[in-house]
């Protein structure tokens, strides 16, 4: 990708798909740093611009005025890119996907109930993408995966309690390099895989 031109952002500018992958980035720098400190660059992002992108995406969520997260994410990323019914149990759902320049096999999921809450907000594998090879504890590399992704090749799996909001944890077990079966507790951030920790 070619780094897009740094510029100062006034502060008072739309909040725009820019700003929300800075949201996703700023989640993901606990984690990873060095990966973010790429992509920011990639962006032409300051560290200044994903605080004041994170800042005010934190005034949105908490506004008294706040509009249903719905329609925030239509205002900031427009019309999705497709729509995809999704069967829950009894209950269909629609999937609105959204493209993301940082992340081109990757698409940017809304999930929501038939009543239109959203249900789920992370990201996932683009519609007709291929998946990557996941066979061992060596393949699961920062951003390698996503949530689904790591479970269906580890299966079976189980969910963990988040260690904060958008962030989601896998159990599983899965062979080293050297072919030993390991119990390992993964994070992932807005759906991406962030690190694995072996813990038996």
């Amino acid at each position: 990708m070619v780094p897009m031109p740094s510029a100062k952002r006034p502060a008072s500018h739309p909040f725009a798909p820019l700003d929300f992958q800075l949201v996703l980035l700023r989640r993901m720098a606990d984690h990873n740093p060095d990966l973010v400190e790429d992509a920011r660059r990639e962006l032409g992002a300051s560290i200044a611009d994903m605080r004041e992108a994170n800042k005010r995406w934190q005034a949105m969520l908490h506004s008294p005025r706040s509009r249903a997260a719905s329609s925030r994410y239509r205002s900031i990323l427009d019309t999705p890119e497709s729509t995809i019914t999704r069967k829950i149990g009894d209950l269909d759902c629609e999937a609105w996907l959204w493209p993301l320049p940082l992340w081109p096999d990757l698409r940017f999921e809304v999930l929501l109930a038939p009543n239109g809450a959203v249900w789920n907000e992370w990201l996932v594998r683009a519609p007709g993408t291929p998946g990557p090879a996941l066979r061992t504890l060596d393949d699961l590399t920062p951003w390698s995966c996503t949530v689904d992704e790591a479970a269906r090749a580890f299966a079976p799996a189980r969910p963990l309690e988040g260690t904060a909001p958008t962030r989601w944890g896998l159990a599983f077990t899965a062979q080293d390099g050297e072919g030993v079966r390991r119990e390992v507790a993964a994070e992932f951030t807005w759906g991406l895989l962030q690190r694995v920790a072996v813990v038996g």
